[in-house]
């Protein structure tokens, strides 16, 4: 099944939902990464909710999530737009703890439990809106939960999970984000969290098939949800050899001349996607020639 995303509406209004499916998404960045068991679970709850929180955009609106902990993991980073293309990286790929007795990962040593969450909108206008809150747990759906609640001043309840296999491939991702709108009645809300306390870890639902509408139904009662749009989600990198000829060319004749000079070849290497882009003496050429 592809990935993808939904967005609906509950309560006649009173909750905004959105439910994705990343187990593709998250499998491909652990591919290009080569991250490790643990390491993967915090990259693809950062990932499914970078897809979600993407989708709350516009147009051409992106933004950039970024998770500094103090644990062995390093900086998380996610790049995400309204289009459900997201691309992401750890600092440290190679991070992995035994499960807990419950059979559940440590993601919180690996991400740490002190440090900051900093979200980046880039929504078109001159300064880009950044919101920044401490992590409070380094489980990741708890501190974008937090992020919500002070940063956009939004009741918000976030689910994230990833389910990784012994050979660190991906078995499922998804998750979910619930959100209060103003005037939600205290009966709407006493139900939302009487269901989340009851709905299992969200990576269980999608492994024993659930659709992301059907998780919602499961959070929200299949009567109250209202489904909007449906929408594809994918790793997507938007780095290119052609981006990176640009990036050159920008250096100027004299400093392209002076690089092909003192190296046979130049690489260039992308964090996100993992890429590398080679350059021979006779590329260089080419592009001064150009210039």
């Amino acid at each position: 099944m592809n990935d993808y995303l939904i967005k609906a509406l509950a309560y006649n209004g009173e909750v905004r939902a959105y439910g994705t499916l990343t187990t593709n998404t998250v499998s491909e960045a652990q591919r290009r990464h080569d991250t490790w068991r643990t390491a993967s679970a915090a990259l693809g709850r950062s990932l499914t909710a970078g897809a979600m929180m993407g989708a709350m955009l516009k147009g051409d609106q992106k933004m950039t999530i970024k998770v500094e902990g103090n644990g062995p993991l390093g900086i998380i980073m996610v790049d995400a737009n309204a289009k459900g293309e997201v691309r992401g990286y750890v600092s440290n790929p190679h991070v992995d703890f035994e499960a807990n007795e419950q059979g559940k990962l440590r993601v919180y040593e690996a991400v740490g439990t002190e440090g900051f969450l900093t979200v980046i909108k880039d929504i078109g206008m001159r300064d880009p809106f950044v919101g920044q809150v401490p992590i409070v747990s380094g489980e990741l759906g708890e501190d974008f939960t937090y992020y919500f609640a002070v940063s956009e001043q939004v009741p918000s309840a976030v689910g994230v999970g990833v389910l990784v296999n012994g050979d660190d491939s991906i078995l499922a991702a998804g998750g979910f984000i619930l959100q209060i709108m103003p005037g939600a009645q205290e009966e709407t809300i006493a139900a939302i969290e009487k269901s989340i306390a009851e709905i299992p870890p969200v990576s269980k639902l999608i492994e024993q098939g659930l659709t992301p509408e059907e998780i919602l139904y499961r959070l929200l009662g299949q009567d109250n949800v209202q489904i909007l749009e449906k929408m594809d989600v994918q790793f997507r990198c938007t780095c290119s050899r052609e981006r990176i000829e640009g990036v050159l060319v920008s250096l100027g004749k004299e400093e392209l001349e002076q690089i092909r000079d003192e190296e046979e070849k130049t690489e260039a290497h992308c964090h996100f996607c993992n890429e590398t882009y080679v350059f021979t003496q006779d590329d260089l050429n080419q592009l001064i020639q150009n210039l």
